[in-house]
């Protein structure tokens, strides 16, 4: 199906709408697109989107969606402004239910709470490090590749990313490819961005009134077990599952659809 386009504050966001019936919306993390995110076979999205509206589209920045080199278009408050901006225009007639991973979990969220009443349920996928206190915060990561990127150059960065080990969950699973679906002069903008980002405030999130589904994976310290236990905490309506083994990723599929079945 032919890309279809929404145009905000300096990007053209990318995106897609198939099917009929009531609408279910993914949004996908940092370096990823939606083509890259199907190549990783993790979540099987013709499954979940039979008998849906299915709404993909690609974070500006990615994939082929546009972007400007400017680190504050890319905090997560952005990110969330512009899945806003696809909503209103594309104006379901009924609440929809989506998912998010990573970035997208914070979209997800933030989008859920500045406008409650477009969402039925949310699936929350390996939310990102946050909260954090004290010095050597995980989120330096992201700031500490972006120097890297500015001072020796992009080309030399991804063939560094490139011979970096799979988390040890998937050292055994080749198809998990997180090569950055995303052009070498946004690289260091969009990792500035998310650096400074982190998930909403507890306070707001508690008060979200929606049913949600909280799935994560261990050994990744930007998205560690301990963030998504905090949302479940936070969130009395949700559930969680922490998954150990690439396996048990691969029942996640499952498990969204029988959530979003209730």
């Amino acid at each position: 199906m032919q890309d279809r386009y929404v145009t905000r504050a300096g990007a053209t966001i990318a995106y897609e709408l198939t099917g009929s019936g009531t609408p279910l919306g993914y949004a996908h993390g940092v370096f990823l697109s939606r083509q890259a995110v199907r190549r990783l076979h993790l979540l099987d999205f013709d499954r979940l989107g039979s008998g849906r509206q299915l709404l993909t589209y690609d974070q500006r920045g990615h994939g082929h969606s546009t972007g400007r080199p400017v680190a504050d278009d890319y905090r997560f408050e952005n990110f969330t402004l512009d899945l806003l901006a696809l909503l209103e225009e594309l104006d379901f007639d009924e609440p929809m239910d989506f998912i998010g991973s990573s970035l997208g979990c914070d979209v997800a969220l933030r989008a859920a709470i500045a406008e409650p009443g477009r969402f039925r349920r949310l699936v929350l996928i390996i939310p990102p490090v946050s909260w954090e206190e004290g010095p050597n915060q995980t989120r330096q990561w992201y700031t500490d590749h972006a120097e890297v990127i500015e001072s020796r150059g992009a080309v030399h960065w991804r063939h560094e990313w490139a011979q970096t080990p799979p988390l040890p969950i998937f050292s055994d699973y080749p198809a998990f490819d997180l090569t950055p679906d995303i052009p070498d002069e946004l690289l260091a903008p969009i990792l500035r961005g998310i650096g400074e980002s982190e998930l909403p405030a507890p306070e707001a999130i508690a008060a979200l009134p929606h049913p949600a589904l909280i799935l994560t994976w261990d050994t990744d310290p930007l998205h560690p077990v301990s963030t998504a236990e905090r949302l479940h905490e936070l969130m009395p309506g949700s559930s969680l599952h922490v998954s150990t083994t690439v396996a048990d990723v691969q029942t996640w599929t499952d498990r969204i659809a029988d959530f979003l079945a209730r």
